[in-house]
């Protein structure tokens, strides 16, 4: 009972950090293509606020359940490289989390040096990284 417990917030918890990183990144899209500078300010607070209020927490969650659902049935690792697999795109995926950090930091300190069809390209890669960890955990094909 507990492992299901902890397997529902875990994806609760994975649910919510990806809703934030697909949503910052099309917020910098338009931050990048703002003119004006309440629109800038506006951005700037919208981005803290999601980074940190959301993403944070939600990343943290999802590490914490992750891990717990791991310790009580270590025969994960066992069972193909699926796992290893898994935890080295969540290892990816943290590195994309914490250079978004560094792009929120950039745009509050007006140092943004790219353009807004950069950050539409930038705002595809978790959906990759969701794609092939839902197949990894679902399917299990290696």
């Amino acid at each position: 009972m507990l492992y299901l417990w902890l397997k529902a917030l875990h994806i609760i918890a994975m649910v919510c950090w990806f809703a934030g990183l697909f949503y910052l990144p099309r917020l910098f899209v338009y931050h990048a293509m703002a003119e004006d500078k309440p629109s800038r300010e506006r951005f700037c607070i919208m981005e803290r606020k999601l980074y940190r209020g959301i993403m944070m927490p939600s990343m943290i969650a999802t590490l914490v359940f992750g891990l717990a659902i791991v310790k009580i049935n270590p025969a994960f690792f066992s069972m193909g490289v699926w796992l290893h697999i898994k935890l080295l795109l969540v290892a990816l995926l943290l590195g994309y989390h914490f250079i978004c950090g560094q792009m929120v930091k950039k745009f509050a300190q007006e140092n943004n040096t790219q353009g807004h069809i950069f950050y539409r390209w930038f705002n595809e890669v978790p959906v990759l990284f969701l794609l092939v960890i839902v197949i990894l955990v679902v399917v299990k094909p290696f």
